[in-house]
C-alpha cells in the first residue's frame, strides 16, 4: 500500500481559509534553513520569518499542496517569495493568535503505525486483541440486568 498524502498542506489550507473567513489577518511563521525557501533573509530571527499572507498584503498568491508564492514589499521593494509547503512551522491569526503549529513530521509521507504486541488472557494464551482467541465459537454476548431501571431525580 502506498504511503499516505501529507497531512499539513490540508491543514494549511484549511486554516488560511478560515482565518480569511473570520475577517482576520493570516500569518505563516516559516523555517528559513529549508533549502527551497525563498524569502528576504534580512527580515529572519533566528532561523525564522513571519509573514503576513493576507491578500492586502500580497499579490499573485498561491498556495497549494507543495508551496506558497507570491509578491510582497519589504522596505519598499517588491520581492517574489517561495515557500515550501513543509518549511511552514505554524499558520495563525495576527488578531489572536489562533492557528496551528506543525509538528516536524507532519509532512512526512511515511506514516508509522505502532506496532501492536499480542494479549495475553487469564489463561496464558495470546489472543489478538479483539476479545477473539480464535480457538472457536464465541462467548455468549453479556446478558443485560436485570430488574426495573432506576432514575433519581437530582436537584
Amino acid at each position: 500500500m502506498a504511503g499516505n498524502s501529507p497531512l499539513q498542506p490540508y491543514l494549511l489550507i484549511a486554516y488560511y481559509e478560515w482565518i480569511l473567513d473570520n475577517e482576520w489577518t493570516p500569518q505563516i511563521l516559516v523555517d528559513t534553513s529549508h533549502p527551497q525557501v525563498d524569502v528576504p533573509m534580512q527580515f529572519a530571527n533566528d532561523g525564522k520569518i513571519v509573514l503576513n499572507i493576507a491578500p492586502t498584503a500580497v499579490a499573485n498568491f498561491e498556495l497549494n499542496h507543495d508551496f506558497v508564492s507570491f509578491n510582497a514589499r519589504f522596505s519598499g521593494q517588491s520581492l517574489g517569495l517561495y515557500i515550501p509547503t513543509s518549511s511552514i512551522i505554524a499558520i495563525y491569526a495576527r488578531e489572536n493568535d489562533q492557528g496551528i503549529m506543525f509538528s516536524a513530521n507532519m509532512y512526512s509521507d511515511e506514516t508509522t503505525e505502532p506496532e501492536l504486541a499480542p494479549i495475553k488472557d487469564e489463561n496464558g494464551s495470546e489472543t489478538d486483541g479483539n476479545g477473539a482467541d480464535g480457538d472457536g465459537p464465541d462467548d455468549e454476548p453479556p446478558k443485560p440486568p436485570k430488574g426495573k431501571p432506576n432514575l433519581k431525580v437530582v436537584k
